[in-house]
C-alpha cells in the first residue's frame, strides 16, 4: 500500500507544503478576505500582487494578477540538498521537464531559488530548500497559526483519476495513506484518500469522482486548509467571515478521521479555505503503528452546508455528467509503478552540475 518508488531512499518526512500561489484579478477582495476576515498578515507588493504571512516566512500565500481565479501552484519545502537531488532525479529520470524559476519568481514566493515541474490537474509543483524569513512583526488579527514541521496546511482536490494522483505523490514525495472517508453527496458516492508526507495527518486529500465525465468543481483545488493556533482564533475568524459578508460554505464542525474542528469559507476566487484547529498529529510514536482506516462520513458533527456549496454544484451537474466528456490532466510518467529507463532533460543536467552542488 505504501511501497516506495525505486529512485533512492524515502523522502517521507523531509517535505513540507511551503506556499500556495493563487492567480486572481480580485485583489481588493482578497486583501479584505485574507486580512480582515481570516486574520492573516498582508503585504502589498509592487505590480499589484499580495502576500499573506502566517509566521516568520515572508510568503505563505502569493496572490498574483491573472484571470485564472484559482490556485495555480503548490510550493514544497525540501529539508536538504540530498533529498532535493533525489526528488529531482525521480522527476527528470522519467522524462518530465523540470525548470528553474526566475529570480523574480523566487523573490515573490519568498525563497532563494526554486524548480518547477508539472502536476495533476495542471497544478504546478515547485520545490525549494531555503525559505526567506523576516524579523518584521506580524500584523494580523489572529494570535498565530500552526506550521513548522507539519508545513502550511493541506490541499484537497477533486479527481476523476484518483489512482494516478495518488501514485504521483507517492512517486515524487513518498506519500503515505492516512485513511479513507466514504461520503455521499447529492446521491453521488465519493471515496476520499488522505495522503501525508510528514507528521501532518494529510497534506493532500483526493476526492474520487470516478465515472463522472466532467469535473463538477470549476477550480483545480476544492479547498486549502490552514490551522489556527487556538480554538478562539478559529471561532473569531468564523465570526468575521460571517460579519463581513463573505460566503460561508460549511459551518463549524468536526471531522471523523483527523478530528479537526473547522469551518469552510469561499475565497474571492471561488475555491474554499478551511480554517481548522487541533487535528491529529502522526508523530514518530504513531507513525510506527499507524494503520489506514475507512470512515463513513466526513464529519462527526456540524459542517452543515451554507448557501451554494459543493452539494449544489454536484446537483447542478448531474445531467451534464451523462453527455459531456472532458479529459483530466495527469502526469502519467510520475504515476507509474516503476521508474522508466531514465532520460535526464538538459536543464536538470545543467542544474545538477552546478559547482559545489548548491541547489538552493
Amino acid at each position: 500500500m505504501n511501497e516506495l518508488p525505486p529512485t533512492g531512499a524515502s523522502v517521507f518526512g523531509a517535505v513540507h507544503l511551503g506556499y500556495v500561489v493563487v492567480q486572481s484579478n480580485r485583489r481588493s477582495d482578497w486583501r479584505r478576505f485574507g486580512a480582515d476576515a481570516i486574520g492573516l498578515h498582508v503585504d502589498e507588493l509592487d505590480g499589484g500582487a499580495l502576500r499573506f504571512r502566517l509566521d516568520d516566512r515572508t510568503c505563505r500565500f502569493l496572490i498574483e494578477r491573472g484571470p485564472a481565479e484559482d490556485a495555480t501552484t503548490l510550493g514544497w519545502q525540501v529539508d536538504d540538498h540530498e533529498t532535493f537531488e533525489r526528488i529531482v532525479a525521480r522527476v527528470a529520470d522519467r522524462g518530465v521537464p523540470i525548470v528553474e524559476g526566475t529570480a523574480s519568481e523566487a523573490a515573490l514566493r519568498g525563497v532563494e531559488r526554486l524548480w518547477r515541474f508539472p502536476g495533476p490537474k495542471a497544478i504546478a509543483q515547485e520545490i525549494f530548500t531555503v525559505p526567506l524569513t523576516t524579523p518584521e512583526p506580524l500584523r494580523m488579527l489572529s494570535s498565530g497559526w500552526v506550521t513548522g514541521e507539519a508545513g502550511l496546511g493541506h490541499v484537497a482536490i477533486v479527481s476523476r483519476e484518483p489512482e494516478a494522483m495518488r501514485d504521483y505523490y507517492r512517486t515524487v514525495f513518498d506519500s503515505r495513506l492516512s485513511d479513507y472517508v466514504d461520503e455521499n453527496i447529492s446521491g453521488l458516492r465519493m471515496k476520499i484518500r488522505f495522503l501525508r508526507v510528514n507528521e501532518r495527518h494529510h497534506s493532500v486529500a483526493i476526492a474520487n469522482i470516478r465515472g463522472m465525465k466532467i469535473d463538477p468543481i470549476r477550480t483545480r483545488v476544492q479547498h486549502i486548509n490552514i490551522q489556527s493556533a487556538t480554538l478562539d482564533d478559529m471561532l473569531a475568524a468564523f465570526e468575521r467571515v460571517t460579519e463581513l459578508g463573505f460566503r460561508m460554505a460549511w459551518s463549524v464542525g468536526q471531522h471523523t478521521n483527523d478530528r479537526e474542528l473547522s469551518f469552510y469559507s469561499v475565497t474571492p476566487s471561488g475555491f474554499e479555505l478551511e480554517v481548522g484547529w487541533n487535528p491529529v498529529v502522526i508523530g514518530p510514536e504513531r507513525e510506527s503503528t499507524w494503520e489506514p482506516t475507512t470512515y463513513r462520513g466526513i464529519s462527526i458533527w456540524g459542517h452543515t452546508p451554507v448557501g451554494d456549496t459543493v452539494l449544489g454544484k454536484f446537483a447542478q451537474f448531474r445531467q451534464a455528467l451523462r453527455s459531456v466528456t472532458t479529459p483530466e490532466i495527469t502526469v502519467p510518467q510520475l504515476a507509474e509503478a516503476s521508474a522508466g529507463a531514465g532520460h535526464v532533460v538538459p536543464v536538470v543536467h545543467s542544474l545538477r552540475s552546478r559547482p559545489g552542488g548548491d541547489l538552493r
